[in-house]
């Protein structure tokens, strides 16, 4: 007969066939040790960072001070506190800045936004690569121009003297000068942002639609599901990862609307429609030589700027995204 051997229990702490082992948190030096490769890599970016975006951020410590850089500069000019902040939320144009800021963000947010992701399927569902190749090239073209050429371009089309106001005149019909509608310069500059932007745009979501696997639409087609059915439960999820970081990005720089595209247009509507943050920190920093002031109107925006990315990021987490940043 031969002898039967009985198992022995497993020691505790001892790893057994099947199960993985509890994940080990590494120190920050183990964590240098592994990464040090990447860290040399992006060691030449990081200097340029702090170079040109971490030290000269330090002369934000003027928007606490009654700055004047003639006499004082920033080691002799007065720290005053927050009297800065108190002026700013007292001064009504500021607070239309703010008003019209948000009103655009949220406009084109729910307008433009969505522009790109149905360019990059509709880019993607051609068949021909020629075709698509001169249509990519085409609505890639516009990012390139100038805000000063699409605002020319504009303007000759929508003018009071445009193409389109001089067909409504041969038809005897009343020319409409939509470039100088205050009522209507939030579409204006929507047009004008979807025309020149979307195309540059689409780029991302078609990275992203290349990474899809091609088996799964196939598999989809076999059970019978047709092209929207195979859009929603595919396509949409796949792109969903970069659908919400490039919305939490965008929501980080809500109130950075431009400066260029409304500077161009302001004589033209008004500053009641066209005055935003860049403009406000512009006409009531530079302009009057206030810097101080114009200096707390922008750490106001950045500051904004940073909780709305901390919380959108903390609703990617949430709703089980990766976000813009995760702890490892």
């Amino acid at each position: 007969m031969g002898t039967m051997t009985a198992k022995r229990p497993a020691r505790r702490g001892t790893r057994t066939p099947g199960h993985a082992a509890p994940p080990h948190k590494l120190s920050w030096r183990a964590k240098a040790r592994r990464d040090w490769p990447l860290l040399v890599m992006n060691l030449p970016m990081l200097l340029v960072v702090l170079a040109f975006w971490w030290i000269p951020a330090l002369g934000n410590v003027i928007a606490f001070q009654d700055y004047n850089p003639y006499t004082g500069g920033i080691t002799g000019s007065p720290i005053i506190g927050f009297t800065n902040f108190a002026l700013l939320f007292q001064d009504p144009q500021f607070l239309r800045a703010m008003l019209n800021t948000l009103s655009i963000t949220a406009f084109q947010l729910v307008f433009y936004f969505p522009v790109p992701i149905m360019l990059a399927l509709l880019l993607n569902s051609i068949v021909s690569a020629r075709l698509r190749a001169f249509v990519q090239g085409v609505v890639y073209m516009p990012y390139f121009f100038s805000w000063v050429l699409v605002v020319a371009i504009f303007q000759q089309m929508f003018g009071g003297a445009g193409l389109l106001a001089q067909i409504l005149r041969d038809n005897g019909r009343e020319a409409v000068d939509w470039m100088t509608n205050s009522d209507t310069f939030i579409l204006l500059i929507t047009s004008q942002t979807i025309w020149k932007d979307a195309g540059w745009g689409a780029i991302i979501f078609l990275a992203a639609l290349s990474t899809i696997d091609p088996n799964l639409y196939e598999a989809a087609a076999v059970d019978g599901a047709r092209r929207w059915r195979r859009m929603w439960h595919i396509t949409l999820p796949g792109l969903r990862p970069v659908i919400v970081l490039l919305l939490i990005l965008r929501l980080g720089d809500a109130l950075n609307v431009g400066f260029e595209q409304f500077m161009l247009q302001r004589s033209a509507v008004g500053s009641e429609a066209s005055e935003v943050f860049d403009t406000f920190v512009y006409w009531s920093g530079l302009r009057t030589g206030d810097l101080g002031y114009g200096a707390a109107a922008g750490l106001f925006k950045g500051l904004v700027g940073l909780l709305l990315i901390l919380a959108a990021n903390r609703v990617a987490h949430t709703l089980g995204e990766r976000g813009v940043y995760s702890r490892s």
